[in-house]
């Protein structure tokens, strides 16, 4: 079984509780208007992974760097559903976390009545669903982008963190290819995000980079 796969980072502090690896699949029809990542919405460009070669990939990142759990976001990890639950299922028995993002609601997954999409959310532990809602931006939040959106805890695992939530900051993490290419992940205001756009560009000039604008 394939995945259509746009990004996999194999340790973020910046996706999710902990520790984690994260993949981005490639493709989501839903499109939200203020997307930070409008590059995953079409089918093509992504790169067919198999399940077991994901497997083994974050399993290298367990035992190298030592994460608790994955992320799945997209595109539209839904899409994807039955390769992701597949994924998942193996993970879970190796005693790593799932959470998954959806621009569906959770309403919406569930009165689907599709195996695929009941099997992914039966292997999800934290779920974070809704569209992104551009005129709804709130990063009071940790790893969501509009007040629209939930967490569902569909497990034990992250329970704890439905009262602790107010204390979790967002986190913005950057990284230098070695093409030169300047990679982005987490969640911060598109401001922030060109701010420190800016420094990097004064950077050549001997201005620092602030500790400030890399987190949120």
């Amino acid at each position: 079984m394939l995945l259509n796969l746009h990004r996999f980072l194999p340790l973020t502090e910046a996706e999710g509780p902990g520790k984690r690896a994260c993949l981005w699949v490639q493709g989501c029809p839903i499109r939200c208007e203020g997307c930070g990542v409008p590059w995953t919405w079409s089918k093509d460009g992504g790169k067919e992974t198999s399940v077991d070669e994901m497997y083994e990939e974050i399993m290298k990142s367990y035992q190298v760097n030592g994460i608790e759990g994955v992320t799945f976001l997209g595109g539209e990890p839904f899409e994807q559903a039955a390769p992701l639950a597949e994924l998942a299922k193996k993970l879970k028995r190796a005693g790593l976390s799932i959470m998954c993002f959806s621009g569906y609601p959770f309403e919406t997954l569930k009165a689907a009545n599709r195996k695929d999409w009941d099997d992914l959310i039966s292997e999800t532990d934290l779920l974070i669903d809704g569209p992104f809602v551009k005129s709804k931006l709130d990063l009071s939040r940790p790893w969501v982008g509009s007040s629209n959106q939930h967490y569902r805890f569909l497990t034990n695992r992250y329970s704890h963190l439905e009262y602790e939530l107010h204390t979790l900051p967002n986190r913005l993490e950057i990284r230098l290819g070695q093409d030169g290419r300047i990679m982005v992940n987490g969640m911060a205001a598109p401001d922030t995000i060109k701010d420190l756009f800016l420094d990097i560009g004064k950077k050549q000039s001997g201005t620092p980079i602030t500790s400030k604008k890399l987190r949120d």
